[in-house]
């Protein structure tokens, strides 16, 4: 097995029978700025997309929303048939343009998203559908209701939320079993810790977005930086590895366009941190944020 290889994070069983490695791949990136139409380098997403099985990465996290489109439209170009990958996506966000995202959650748009997304992806049923943000607008057992009704009807699998607090996860799981729960989350941003507390406890998948930010805490000489330079790791690194340690259902998306860095993220799974490196960078990233 290569130094980089997603295997080394260990695995998780979304829903409790998908099983993936924990380290997976964000698609938010390979499209264009502002998460707006194609990718600047199209032949070098396309390549990274294909490199993600010779890094032992089978989990791949996307969204309608990302181009809008065009992120499932490379993932089926570059890796359809999947085989034993699984690539989950989101709906529940309008685009009106370069970084514009607009909640829409009214049940006859979420269920037609997910038509679209498996004739996008090629699948006939999508192994792990997340419903993007609740929308304020619309009654929200509406919301639930509609994927209570993509799982009955076998347009999807399992089903999970994304930017919830653990209110919200009680009253999704009185329409259906939440099986993934997708926040901001890192070393430095730990407002979603009471969320991760909770996924941990009833087995639900944490998936953490921006798992790389380290903020202050990677500057030369910081604690963060001399770590990195014991284990001859790059201070991103050192940030996964600390996301990975942090709980046995986190399952961390780094997203890249380009095959390089996905090296160096894949690379983070084979750092083992002490559990007093752990609870060091803890301290520090809990100080950070406090500051």
């Amino acid at each position: 097995m290569s130094k980089s290889n997603a295997a080394l994070s260990g695995t998780f069983r979304i829903g409790g029978d998908i099983e993936i490695n924990r380290l997976g791949f964000g698609a938010m990136r390979i499209t264009g700025p502002g998460i707006w139409g194609e990718p600047a380098d199209r032949a070098e997403a396309i390549r990274t997309l294909e490199r993600l099985p010779e890094f032992g990465v089978n989990f791949i996290d996307t969204a309608d929303s990302y181009g809008p489109n065009v992120s499932e439209e490379l993932i089926k170009e570059a890796l359809h048939p999947y085989g034993d990958m699984l690539i989950a996506t989101k709906a529940g966000l309008a685009r009106t343009g370069p970084n514009l995202w607009t909640p829409l959650g009214r049940p006859e748009y979420l269920i037609q998203q997910a038509y679209a997304s498996c004739r996008r992806l090629g699948v006939e049923q999508i192994g792990l559908w997340q419903l993007h943000r609740i929308d304020a607008n619309v009654p929200r057992d509406e919301q639930f209701s509609a994927v209570k009704k993509l799982l009955d009807d076998g347009v999807i699998r399992h089903a999970g939320l994304s930017e919830v607090s653990v209110a919200d996860i009680k009253s999704a799981s009185k329409h259906f079993k939440v099986a993934t729960v997708q926040n901001r989350y890192n070393l430095v941003d730990r407002t979603s810790e009471d969320v991760l507390d909770y996924c941990s406890e009833n087995d639900i998948g944490f998936i953490p977005w921006f798992p790389l930010a380290a903020g202050d805490l990677a500057k030369p000489g910081s604690l963060l930086d001399k770590i990195a330079s014991a284990h001859e790791a790059g201070p991103s690194q050192i940030a996964l590895a600390w996301v990975l340690k942090r709980s046995p259902v986190m399952l961390p998306i780094p997203g890249t366009s380009r095959a390089v860095h996905l090296a160096e993220n894949v690379a983070a799974a084979a750092i083992e941190l002490s559990n007093q490196e752990f609870a060091a960078l803890d301290a520090e990233g809990k100080a950070w944020k406090a500051g």
